[in-house]
């Protein structure tokens, strides 16, 4: 499906007139580097080819008018101090950008909008993020603005913050803007400085939405990040350089004091400072064109992520331990939060078949469900695109 032409199609159909800018965001998955980010680390993410097009005309008014191109219904808000809507989320989204922009002179009028997507809701590839970021650039384009791409992405955090009342980082909206064809996304998080590394040609990623999501509450997400802080503190006080979160502590300086720590806070920073590790050696492993190398990192990561942060479920477990039983499976971890959404797997693209054919039956008999398996291949990141009249 050609997202771009069928938004564009949309459009015409509903305003009766063409839309003046147009933009695409793809979704994204997280590879490598998980819970890293609010620790000043580093993670490897991936633009995938499932995204947002979202197309525009000015009004000429003081509000804004949107349609969801997949609903076919239109909602409409002021442009000056909206309130965001109680009964459904998705045009909050659009919302919150369209408030930074506003505030930035970035839009000069309101907004005729349209947009529409093929990222699959609720599996963990960012649908969010390639709405936001897609409706940014093509609404800054409608008054000829250019932003800077680490401004673009802190205006899709703000108005998930703001707007839909969801605390997250930088890292779906970076993957998404700097993605790059066939290279993975390297963000460190401390300097916000982004560079891409090769991905093996020949492979893909095969994201399992387990389809099911155990709670991560604000309790649990707030105690592993006060046990990291803590953890930091811990060595602030300890070592002889400055520390200011895990980023600051290695292997060696873990080992050294893991007997004068808290067992909990031991467990967090063993997952963080590893898994920091684990993505440098990865990029160098990507590098150096070692695949084997990389996927035993991904399943290292994710021993990790159920032993020392305790962030798994059965369900992802089960389905890590089936493809590292598997030949054809180079490595698999759980991506995102935890706690269910989805397990990611490093394979060649000609394994597929035998892969998901292998591990479907047997996740159903354990399970009572069938995960879905989608095929994302590691793509560009965000653009405007002309509309074609």
């Amino acid at each position: 499906m050609n997202v771009a032409h069928t938004a564009l199609r949309k459009y015409r159909s509903w305003y009766r007139r063409d839309p003046t800018a147009a933009a695409y965001a793809p979704g994204r998955v997280e590879v490598l580097g998980n819970h890293t980010d609010y620790n000043d680390g580093f993670v490897l993410s991936a633009a995938i080819d499932f995204g947002t097009a979202f197309v525009a005309a000015p009004n000429g008014r003081r509000r804004c008018r949107l349609v969801a191109g997949d609903l076919m219904r239109e909602v409409v808000f002021p442009l000056d101090d909206p309130a965001p809507f109680s009964d459904h989320s998705w045009p909050n989204y659009v919302m919150g950008v369209a408030v930074g922009l506003n505030e930035m002179g970035a839009l000069e009028t309101g907004f005729d909008g349209l947009f529409f997507g093929n990222v699959p809701i609720g599996s963990g590839l960012s649908s969010s993020a390639a709405l936001e970021m897609s409706a940014t650039l093509a609404l800054a384009a409608l008054s000829g603005t250019t932003i800077d791409r680490i401004e673009t992405a802190r205006i899709g955090r703000r108005a998930e913050h703001e707007f839909v009342g969801a605390k997250t980082g930088l890292l779906d909206q970076i993957s998404s803007l700097f993605g790059r064809e066939n290279h993975l996304v390297l963000t460190d998080f401390r300097t916000l400085d982004v560079s891409t590394v090769p991905f093996p040609k020949g492979h893909v990623l095969l994201v399992c939405d387990t389809k099911t999501k155990h709670s991560l509450g604000e309790s649990d997400y707030n105690e592993r990040r006060e046990a990291c802080e803590s953890a930091a503190a811990f060595f602030a006080e300890r070592l002889d350089r400055p520390v200011s979160a895990l980023r600051d502590v290695t292997v060696d300086d873990l080992e050294r004091y893991r007997a004068e720590m808290s067992h909990t806070d031991a467990l967090r920073a063993s997952h963080v400072v590893g898994e920091n590790r684990r993505v440098i050696e990865a990029t160098a492993c990507l590098e150096s064109g070692d695949v084997a190398g990389f996927g035993r990192l991904m399943f290292e990561s994710h021993a990790s992520s159920k032993n020392n942060f305790e962030t798994s479920c059965d369900e992802l477990d089960f389905l890590v331990e089936e493809a590292s039983s598997h030949p054809r499976v180079l490595g698999a971890r759980l991506s995102g939060g935890g706690f269910g959404g989805s397990a990611v797997m490093l394979l060649a693209e000609c394994a597929v078949s035998s892969v998901v054919e292998t591990l479907l039956p047997r996740y159903h008999e354990r399970f009572g469900v069938r995960f879905e398996p989608h095929v994302v291949r590691v793509s560009g990141g965000a653009a405007t695109f002309e509309v074609d009249a």
